[in-house]
């Protein structure tokens, strides 16, 4: 039975340009598919598979569709029906047979990209962070300051006990953590008050155990009201650790209503926060004491002090080894004894105000300073070069010249040294009687020649006397008066008239 075809509302001519659209377009999506795989199947390193070419939709039996043969669901050219619509069980949009199936199952079969060694590089091993010392051990590892460490140890002992008893329920007396720090510079004051932090947090007494190290012009602003805000400042960075102000007297002078402001605020935040904060102020020991006693509420608040006293020459010697030795340089046992000459001359110089410490390392840059130009002026230097301290690279060390007269240790030292010069340039003159016996006399016809070289060539020089020695060792048969002759004479007269 023949059927019977609908009348369309395209003309033929419509009809096949709607098919080669419809042809073309699944062509175009069945190529694109086909290169997505070998494209997916090269990424994974993969032989491509085959494929058969997929089927044509609205083909009866699978036929590929040619676009004019019979059998076909959409004909073109002069066939009896010109329907548009595809085969009956056929999809509107049928997909093609090899294209990669959306969704899940496209996503386990396409390659999972992998790092190599040109997408990222490695990561190289971190260097590991060494362990933090045992602040109680660092102290003990400084040079010298015996005293310095048995009064730490015992302060750390006894906030550590009293500690323990509060949180067992027994009564605790309380205790000042504020600490006064006296004694010339390079003394090793800063030092021990950034272990001490260390140590209050340890044992619990401060949060963090940070030190913030300040003075007058980190405290003190250039306008009234300013000062109260600049001095929170640094107390704000300091709780839960230690605010150490250096040359705190400074802050303590005549007439200065700034320096008072800072006083008063620091005192304040000590009140405030006396659970989360700990102040240490250090400089010289007598305006310390005065800056301490001009105040009641610091007298109160600092009842605890640490002397630390000047290093000796050996102390200073085994700080000077110790830089030796951290940054990997070698010095001789002759050198060495120069450093420690040139080291006692600059402690006599500067008397009051030798650096201790502070004086080891400047000189210690000094030295490597003069060594790195020497090594500098080296073709090929080798390890030992760069490591070793000569005697040449002492040369350019001078004694500071700052004197004053408040300094006699540095002017008697500048007098002794003088005195040394004169001496070293008399070194070649004949000064001695011994000389004069080695060099003999001098002949009378050099004596003239010398006196008519000078331009004296009087009489006076051809007459002068000549001494019994002179006489002696020339051979003149001279004959020398002799006064105990003469005396006797005299003697023997006088008795004779006494007679008469």
């Amino acid at each position: 039975m023949k059927k019977t075809v609908k009348p369309s509302l395209l003309s033929e001519q419509q009809l096949k340009r709607l098919s080669r659209v419809y042809d073309d377009f699944f062509t175009d999506v069945s190529s694109l598919a086909e290169k997505a795989q070998n494209i997916a199947s090269g990424a994974a390193n993969s032989q491509p598979k085959a494929s058969s070419k997929p089927a044509q939709p609205g083909t009866a039996g699978g036929s590929t569709h040619t676009g004019s043969g019979s059998g076909a669901s959409v004909k073109t050219g002069s066939g009896s029906s010109g329907n548009v619509r595809p085969a009956a069980g056929s999809q509107k949009n049928p997909a093609p047979a090899s294209a990669p199936v959306s969704g899940p199952a496209q996503a386990a079969e396409l390659p999972v990209a992998t790092a190599t060694a040109t997408d990222q590089p490695v990561n190289q091993p971190q260097p590991q962070a060494e362990p933090e010392e045992d602040p109680m051990e660092t102290l003990q590892n400084l040079i010298g300051l015996d005293t310095i460490k048995k009064d730490v140890k015992e302060l750390i002992d006894f906030v550590k006990v009293q500690k323990a008893r509060k949180e067992a329920g027994l009564k605790s007396v309380p205790v000042s953590l504020h600490l006064v720090f006296t004694g010339n510079p390079g003394t090793g004051k800063t030092t021990v008050a950034r272990i001490i932090a260390k140590l209050y947090q340890q044992i619990g007494v401060l949060a963090k155990g940070q030190l913030i190290e300040v003075d007058r012009s980190g405290l003190v602003a250039g306008y009234v009201g300013q000062t109260a805000i600049k001095t929170q400042e640094q107390i704000g960075k300091a709780l839960g650790g230690v605010l150490f102000i250096d040359e705190a007297y400074a802050l303590s002078q005549k007439d200065d209503a700034f320096g008072q402001e800072a006083i008063e605020t620091i005192l304040k935040a000590m009140e405030d926060h006396r659970d989360d904060l700990v102040v240490i102020v250090a400089g010289y020991t007598e305006p310390m004491e005065k800056f301490i006693n001009s105040n009641p509420g610091l007298k109160s608040r600092f009842n605890k002090y640490i002397e630390f006293p000047d290093y000796s020459m050996d102390e200073l010697m085994g700080i000077f080894d110790l830089n030796c030795k951290k940054y990997d340089y070698l010095i001789d046992e002759d050198t060495r004894k120069h450093v420690r000459e040139q080291l006692s001359l600059r402690r006599m110089a500067t008397a009051e105000n030798f650096a201790n410490a502070r004086e080891v390392r400047n000189m210690f840059e000094e030295i490597i300073t003069n060594q790195a130009t020497r090594v500098a002026l080296m073709e090929n230097p080798t390890q030992e070069d760069m490591m070793k301290i000569c005697l040449e690279d002492l040369d350019d060390l001078a004694v500071p010249k700052d004197r004053s007269e408040s300094d006699p240790l540095g002017r008697l030292l500048e007098q002794f040294m003088a005195a040394e010069e004169d001496n070293n340039g008399k070194e070649a003159e004949p000064d001695s009687e011994n000389d004069k016996k080695e060099a003999g006399p001098v002949p009378e016809k050099e004596k003239r020649d010398t006196a008519a070289a000078s331009g004296d060539t009087g009489k006076e020089t051809d007459s002068a006397p000549e001494t019994v020695k002179e006489k002696k060792e020339s051979g003149k048969d001279t004959a020398v008066p002799d006064q105990n002759a003469d005396n006797t004479a005299d003697s023997c007269t006088a008795d004779k008239e006494k007679e008469a």
